[in-house]
């Protein structure tokens, strides 16, 4: 009898047991299921987009964030030793890379495939192409890097990059000449915009055939891209084509991400130097195709003619209320190149950000200074300096700079005035400061050795009559924090 009671305790004891485990199995894939969901928000929120509290600037994973960079190339996805820079750039608190979608390099590095009898095929992928785009994307993710993608460069299309090209009929087996309306050769600078590749839209030359294998093509490149939240996209390279051409683009890219459940940032970047081009308007003037605004080619101005055409279009922005973040993703200026020499490039790189821009890189050499050792000390200082700063609340105050300096190329200032107080000098010098708003409270000064990335000791200083004077500790680049 007692076994009956035994074996009869024994199996209710198990059933008892199974209920629980399934019970508890149950509970366990929902909440995984439930984490799912909610990684799934999370990971929307986290999404590069404008900051929500000024949407002149961006935020990243839910933080205010200002994008600075240099990198030693544009197609930085094909970089052999890509780790190892990504780990550069992000130890000197760079944070911002330029990704051209290249279509110049090796045959080996084409994105479509190359077949054994020399020609390529439009329809099929060239993994080893794509498996380098897919690691670029997984490691500037892993350290938090934005990476703005131009998905066409003018240059990939002509000269003698168009010889080796798998979209030239002579290297494909799609299309011929004549079904393609492709030249053989297409010899003078693509600034004349005479390759029709560009061209293809149904208000231009309206060429189904090709913008079927760019869609294509475009449509490869967001089946990775769009799996990530780091991603700004940039339709051309110095476009001078039809605005057509980049609205299409823009539109395309965002109607795939909706698509995916997600929405992206998009911009396009034109081919004029300067601002007061009526081309810019379809950025400036056109939210509803771009939501930042890229104006690189301003970095080939100097001085302060750069600075007041920063400020001119951020006035203009704050103006028309259609605030969005300005960027500059290459900063032209190296001794090495044509587009100004060394000093040209790093005062830009400080203009830039106190302007009132809300990213900016170097270019790489040799029109920019890359992330050469110049480079990295002032993204290194610059960080240090903002992040020193209620930088967010900040805005330049150049009438706070006596009369003498303030339409010089000196000194800049931003200022919270009565707060806080910042200013980058680009060769030495002294200038005198108003901070009335302050009273007749003392204040900090700290200056920052911007080559040597090093704090100097704070000091304390009075006011005199509203105002007081800085002058720097040597010659060269220094910045100073008045608080």
């Amino acid at each position: 009898m007692r076994d009956f009671w035994g074996i009869t305790l024994s199996l209710l004891a198990l059933c008892f047991l199974s209920v629980s485990v399934l019970s508890s199995s149950a509970t366990t894939l929902q909440h995984k299921e439930d984490t799912s969901v909610n990684s799934g928000k999370m990971h929307l929120d986290s999404r590069i987009q404008p900051y929500k509290s000024d949407p002149r600037y961006w935020q990243y994973r839910g933080k205010p964030v200002l994008l600075l960079g240099g990198s030693e190339t544009d197609h930085i996805f094909l970089l052999d030793d890509l780790k190892t820079h990504l780990d550069e750039i992000a130890s000197v608190g760079g944070n911002y890379v330029r990704n051209t979608m290249s279509q110049r390099e090796g045959k080996e590095l084409k994105p479509h495939r190359l077949l054994p009898d020399g020609k390529f095929d439009l329809n099929q992928w060239n993994d080893g192409y794509w498996n380098r785009f897919q690691n670029m994307l997984k490691w500037t993710s892993e350290r938090e890097i934005i990476v703005q993608i131009e998905v066409w460069d003018r240059f990939d299309y002509s000269t003698s990059n168009w010889m080796h090209s798998p979209w030239n009929p002579a290297n494909n087996l799609n299309y011929t000449y004549e079904e393609s309306s492709f030249a053989p050769e297409y010899p003078k600078h693509p600034g004349q915009d005479l390759q029709p590749f560009f061209h293809t839209m149904s208000s231009m030359d309206d060429n189904t055939l090709i913008r079927d294998y760019q869609e294509t093509f475009v449509s490869k490149m967001l089946s990775y891209s769009l799996q990530y939240d780091n991603i700004l996209y940039c339709m051309d390279n110095e476009t001078n084509t039809d605005p057509e051409w980049g609205a299409y683009w823009s539109n395309y890219i965002k109607a795939k991400a909706v698509e995916a459940g997600i929405k992206v940032e998009t911009t396009e970047m034109w081919d004029a130097r300067t601002l007061d081009s009526p081309v810019y308007d379809n950025t400036f003037d056109h939210p509803e195709n771009y939501s930042f605004i890229e104006v690189s080619q301003n970095n080939h101005n100097s001085d302060r003619v750069h600075w007041d055409n920063v400020r001119l279009v951020c006035e203009r922005i704050q103006k028309t209320g259609k605030l969005r973040p300005i960027n500059t993703v290459k900063i032209y200026g190296a001794s090495t190149g044509t587009y100004g020499r060394n000093r040209d490039g790093q005062e830009r790189f400080w203009r830039n950000i106190l302007g009132g821009l809300a990213g900016t890189r170097f270019h790489r050499p040799s029109s920019g200074l890359g992330l050469n050792d110049k480079a990295k000390a002032h993204i290194r200082s610059l960080r240090m300096f903002t992040d020193a700063l209620d930088f967010f609340n900040c805005e330049p105050h150049m009438e706070l700079l006596g009369w003498h300096w303030r339409n010089r190329n000196e000194a800049y200032c931003v200022a919270k005035p009565g707060k806080e107080y910042g200013l980058f000098f680009t060769d030495g010098g002294m200038v005198t400061l108003d901070v009335r708003a302050v009273g007749e409270r003392e204040l900090t000064v700290r200056w920052i050795n911007i080559m040597a990335s090093k704090w100097l000791a704070p000091v304390s200083v009075k006011p005199e009559n509203g105002n007081i004077q800085l002058l720097t500790p040597d010659d060269g680049y220094w910045a100073v924090l008045v608080k």
